[in-house]
Protein backbone atom coordinates (compact mmCIF):
# COMPACT_ATOMS: atom_id res chain seq x y z
CA UNK A 1 0.00 0.00 0.00
CA UNK A 2 2.84 2.40 0.85
CA UNK A 3 4.49 1.80 -2.54
CA UNK A 4 1.18 2.42 -4.29
CA UNK A 5 0.79 5.72 -2.46
CA UNK A 6 4.29 6.81 -3.49
CA UNK A 7 3.64 5.92 -7.12
CA UNK A 8 0.32 7.78 -7.12
CA UNK A 9 2.08 10.76 -5.57
CA UNK A 10 4.33 10.82 -8.62
CA UNK A 11 1.22 11.64 -10.66
CA UNK A 12 0.56 14.73 -8.55
CA UNK A 13 4.21 15.75 -8.86
CA UNK A 14 4.24 15.35 -12.65
CA UNK A 15 0.91 17.10 -13.09
CA UNK A 16 2.18 20.15 -11.20
CA UNK A 17 5.86 20.17 -12.25
CA UNK A 18 5.57 20.09 -16.05
CA UNK A 19 3.08 22.94 -16.66
CA UNK A 20 4.33 25.07 -13.76
CA UNK A 21 7.92 25.03 -14.96
CA UNK A 22 6.82 25.67 -18.54
CA UNK A 23 4.84 28.75 -17.51
CA UNK A 24 7.45 30.13 -15.11
CA UNK A 25 10.32 29.62 -17.52
CA UNK A 26 8.31 30.98 -20.43
CA UNK A 27 7.32 34.10 -18.52
CA UNK A 28 10.94 34.85 -17.55
CA UNK A 29 12.88 33.68 -20.63
CA UNK A 30 14.38 36.59 -22.63
CA UNK A 31 13.04 36.67 -26.20
CA UNK A 32 10.33 34.09 -25.52
CA UNK A 33 6.60 34.84 -25.67
CA UNK A 34 3.96 32.69 -23.96
CA UNK A 35 1.46 34.14 -26.43
CA UNK A 36 3.47 33.40 -29.53
CA UNK A 37 5.96 30.57 -29.00
CA UNK A 38 5.23 26.90 -28.42
CA UNK A 39 6.08 25.12 -25.19
CA UNK A 40 8.57 22.84 -26.94
CA UNK A 41 10.66 25.83 -27.99
CA UNK A 42 11.68 26.27 -24.35
CA UNK A 43 13.85 23.21 -24.90
CA UNK A 44 16.05 25.32 -27.19
CA UNK A 45 17.99 28.54 -26.73
CA UNK A 46 18.93 30.02 -23.39
CA UNK A 47 18.14 27.70 -20.44
CA UNK A 48 17.04 25.00 -22.88
CA UNK A 49 18.49 22.38 -20.52
CA UNK A 50 15.84 23.31 -17.97
CA UNK A 51 12.94 22.19 -20.13
CA UNK A 52 14.84 19.13 -21.30
CA UNK A 53 15.09 18.11 -17.65
CA UNK A 54 11.45 19.08 -17.09
CA UNK A 55 10.13 16.84 -19.87
CA UNK A 56 12.41 13.91 -19.01
CA UNK A 57 11.82 14.00 -15.25
CA UNK A 58 8.12 14.70 -15.75
CA UNK A 59 7.86 11.79 -18.18
CA UNK A 60 9.55 9.42 -15.73
CA UNK A 61 7.15 10.57 -13.00
CA UNK A 62 4.25 9.81 -15.33
CA UNK A 63 5.60 6.30 -15.91
CA UNK A 64 5.80 5.80 -12.14
CA UNK A 65 2.24 7.07 -11.83
CA UNK A 66 1.17 4.55 -14.48
CA UNK A 67 2.54 1.76 -12.28
CA UNK A 68 0.62 3.15 -9.31
CA UNK A 69 -2.53 3.52 -11.38
CA UNK A 70 -2.38 -0.12 -12.42
CA UNK A 71 -2.06 -1.16 -8.77
CA UNK A 72 -4.81 1.16 -7.53
CA UNK A 73 -7.57 0.63 -10.08
CA UNK A 74 -9.82 -2.42 -10.08
CA UNK A 75 -9.15 -4.90 -12.91
CA UNK A 76 -10.94 -4.15 -16.15
CA UNK A 77 -10.69 -2.67 -19.60
CA UNK A 78 -10.76 0.92 -18.34
CA UNK A 79 -7.81 0.26 -16.03
CA UNK A 80 -5.79 -1.26 -18.88
CA UNK A 81 -6.50 1.62 -21.25
CA UNK A 82 -5.87 4.32 -18.64
CA UNK A 83 -2.53 2.76 -17.74
CA UNK A 84 -1.55 2.30 -21.39
CA UNK A 85 -2.33 5.92 -22.29
CA UNK A 86 -0.41 7.17 -19.28
CA UNK A 87 2.64 5.10 -20.31
CA UNK A 88 2.37 6.52 -23.83
CA UNK A 89 2.15 10.04 -22.41
CA UNK A 90 5.20 9.50 -20.21
CA UNK A 91 7.32 8.01 -22.99
CA UNK A 92 6.31 10.81 -25.38
CA UNK A 93 7.36 13.41 -22.81
CA UNK A 94 10.76 11.74 -22.36
CA UNK A 95 11.36 11.64 -26.12
CA UNK A 96 10.23 15.25 -26.50
CA UNK A 97 12.74 16.21 -23.82
CA UNK A 98 15.68 14.28 -25.24
CA UNK A 99 15.09 15.27 -28.88
CA UNK A 100 14.84 19.08 -29.24
CA UNK A 101 12.51 20.86 -31.62
CA UNK A 102 13.59 23.15 -34.46
CA UNK A 103 13.82 26.96 -34.26
CA UNK A 104 10.49 28.54 -35.22
CA UNK A 105 8.44 31.72 -34.88
CA UNK A 106 11.51 33.80 -34.15
CA UNK A 107 12.80 31.70 -31.27
CA UNK A 108 15.60 31.26 -30.42
CA UNK A 109 16.40 34.82 -31.54
CA UNK A 110 18.81 34.99 -34.46
CA UNK A 111 18.47 31.30 -35.37
CA UNK A 112 17.39 30.33 -38.89
CA UNK A 113 14.10 28.45 -39.11
CA UNK A 114 14.90 24.98 -40.46
CA UNK A 115 13.23 21.57 -40.48
CA UNK A 116 15.41 18.69 -39.30
CA UNK A 117 14.95 15.00 -38.57
CA UNK A 118 15.21 15.75 -34.86
CA UNK A 119 12.49 18.35 -35.22
CA UNK A 120 10.20 15.86 -36.97
CA UNK A 121 10.78 13.27 -34.24
CA UNK A 122 10.03 15.88 -31.59
CA UNK A 123 6.88 16.92 -33.44
CA UNK A 124 5.67 13.31 -33.60
CA UNK A 125 6.34 12.86 -29.88
CA UNK A 126 4.42 16.05 -29.17
CA UNK A 127 1.47 14.86 -31.25
CA UNK A 128 1.40 11.54 -29.38
CA UNK A 129 1.59 13.41 -26.06
CA UNK A 130 -1.42 15.59 -26.86
CA UNK A 131 -3.48 12.64 -28.15
CA UNK A 132 -2.77 10.71 -24.96
CA UNK A 133 -3.55 13.75 -22.78
CA UNK A 134 -6.89 14.16 -24.56
CA UNK A 135 -7.81 10.47 -24.46
CA UNK A 136 -6.90 9.72 -20.83
CA UNK A 137 -9.74 11.70 -19.22
CA UNK A 138 -12.29 9.94 -21.43
CA UNK A 139 -11.36 6.45 -20.21
CA UNK A 140 -12.26 6.82 -16.50
CA UNK A 141 -15.30 8.85 -17.52
CA UNK A 142 -16.73 5.58 -18.84
CA UNK A 143 -15.13 3.16 -16.40
CA UNK A 144 -16.75 1.69 -13.26
CA UNK A 145 -14.22 3.57 -11.14
CA UNK A 146 -15.19 6.94 -12.62
CA UNK A 147 -16.96 8.11 -9.47
CA UNK A 148 -19.48 10.93 -9.30
CA UNK A 149 -21.30 12.53 -12.20
CA UNK A 150 -19.33 15.71 -11.55
CA UNK A 151 -16.06 13.83 -12.06
CA UNK A 152 -17.37 12.30 -15.26
CA UNK A 153 -18.39 15.69 -16.65
CA UNK A 154 -15.07 17.25 -15.63
CA UNK A 155 -13.14 14.42 -17.29
CA UNK A 156 -15.06 14.67 -20.55
CA UNK A 157 -14.65 18.43 -20.71
CA UNK A 158 -10.94 18.11 -19.96
CA UNK A 159 -10.41 15.68 -22.84
CA UNK A 160 -12.45 17.84 -25.21
CA UNK A 161 -10.61 21.02 -24.24
CA UNK A 162 -7.17 19.45 -24.62
CA UNK A 163 -7.84 18.33 -28.19
CA UNK A 164 -9.61 21.61 -29.07
CA UNK A 165 -6.78 23.78 -27.77
CA UNK A 166 -4.14 21.55 -29.37
CA UNK A 167 -5.80 21.67 -32.80
CA UNK A 168 -6.32 25.42 -32.52
CA UNK A 169 -2.64 25.83 -31.60
CA UNK A 170 -1.62 23.91 -34.73
CA UNK A 171 -3.83 26.12 -36.90
CA UNK A 172 -2.47 29.27 -35.27
CA UNK A 173 1.10 28.08 -35.83
CA UNK A 174 0.40 27.53 -39.54
CA UNK A 175 -1.26 30.91 -39.93
CA UNK A 176 1.69 32.60 -38.24
CA UNK A 177 4.32 30.70 -40.25
CA UNK A 178 2.53 31.65 -43.47
CA UNK A 179 2.29 35.27 -42.45
CA UNK A 180 -1.52 35.32 -42.38
CA UNK A 181 -1.82 36.23 -38.69
CA UNK A 182 1.16 37.62 -36.76
CA UNK A 183 1.66 37.13 -33.92
CA UNK A 184 -0.89 34.31 -33.69
CA UNK A 185 -1.68 32.89 -30.21
CA UNK A 186 -0.12 29.49 -30.95
CA UNK A 187 1.80 29.50 -27.67
CA UNK A 188 -1.17 30.53 -25.57
CA UNK A 189 -3.35 27.77 -27.02
CA UNK A 190 -0.68 25.09 -26.68
CA UNK A 191 0.05 26.03 -23.08
CA UNK A 192 -3.70 26.00 -22.36
CA UNK A 193 -3.95 22.42 -23.69
CA UNK A 194 -1.04 21.34 -21.49
CA UNK A 195 -2.40 23.06 -18.38
CA UNK A 196 -5.84 21.46 -18.80
CA UNK A 197 -4.39 18.00 -19.47
CA UNK A 198 -1.91 17.99 -16.61
CA UNK A 199 -4.44 19.55 -14.24
CA UNK A 200 -6.65 16.53 -14.89
CA UNK A 201 -3.72 14.19 -14.15
CA UNK A 202 -3.07 16.04 -10.88
CA UNK A 203 -6.71 15.80 -9.78
CA UNK A 204 -6.99 12.13 -10.84
CA UNK A 205 -3.86 11.22 -8.89
CA UNK A 206 -5.07 13.16 -5.83
CA UNK A 207 -8.44 11.37 -5.93
CA UNK A 208 -6.75 7.97 -6.08
CA UNK A 209 -4.41 8.95 -3.25
CA UNK A 210 -7.37 9.92 -1.09
CA UNK A 211 -9.24 6.74 -1.96
CA UNK A 212 -6.28 4.53 -1.07
CA UNK A 213 -5.62 6.46 2.12
CA UNK A 214 -9.21 5.81 3.23
CA UNK A 215 -8.82 2.11 2.46
CA UNK A 216 -5.68 1.96 4.59
CA UNK A 217 -7.52 3.56 7.48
Amino acid sequence: MRLTMILLGCGVAAGVLIPALLLIDGATRPGYSLWHNGASQLGTGERGWLQTANFVIGGLLLLAFAAGLRRALPPGRAAVWATFLLVVCGLAAVVAGIVPTDPALGYPPGRAEVVTTAGRIHGLAGLVLFVALAAMPLVPARGPHGGSRGWTVYSRWSGALVITFAIAAGVAFRLDAQGVVRPAPAGLLEHAALVVGFAWITVAAARLLRRNALREV
